[in-house]
């Protein structure tokens, strides 16, 4: 009889655990989502702004359509890319550059940078850039608590049976890892 209610004691105490790594690893699946909608969110407002830069820049400097047929193909890329860290941060990254060129060919045009409108555009994208940015450790902290949650012993034995997974860092190029060149002297 002692030992019955032991194997009982000892089952109703691994469902109690089973249940508590269960609703710990919920919890993080649920940060790490929470982060990836928020990145989302972020790059599709600064989808929204593209289209309404490259019109105004290309009033200005109409001979790059070149450039301007880069950007919309890369934020087309970037849009398509859909839920995939790892496939959203290479089309993303791909993107910034077209986008910091096109904000290079602006300083050519003085009219263009003294325009109200393409300063208001500047101004939100890189707004927006701060809000990927922060977004972005945001998720990727989420990630790291999970897949170290999901790695860690006992949890590692429960999360795959449990329907947990690893998921993927997002990273994105920004452009204050350029560091410009400066030369002194001749």
């Amino acid at each position: 009889m002692n030992a019955g209610l032991l194997i009982i004691g000892l089952i109703v105490l691994l469902g109690v655990a089973l249940a508590i790594l269960y609703n710990l690893l919920v919890r993080r699946r649920q940060m790490a989502r929470n982060g990836w909608a928020d990145i989302d969110v972020q790059l599709k407002r600064r989808a929204d702004l593209i289209p309404q830069l490259v019109a105004t820049v290309q009033g200005y400097a109409n001979h790059e359509r070149k450039l301007f047929e880069d950007v919309i193909e890369k934020r087309n890329a970037a849009l398509a890319a859909g839920d995939d860290p790892a496939a959203r941060g290479e089309a993303e990254s791909a993107l910034s550059r077209p986008v910091r060129r096109m904000i290079a060919v602006a300083e050519d045009y003085p009219d263009l940078k003294a325009s109200g409108n393409f300063l208001e555009l500047q101004k939100e994208l890189a707004d927006t850039e701060d809000k990927i940015e922060m977004a972005r450790r945001f998720y990727n902290g989420a990630v790291r608590e999970l897949n170290t949650l999901i790695e860690s012993f006992p949890v590692n034995m429960a999360a795959g049976p449990l329907g947990f997974s690893k998921r993927d860092y997002f990273e994105i190029e920004t452009a204050d890892r350029a560091v410009p060149e400066v030369r002194l002297g001749a």
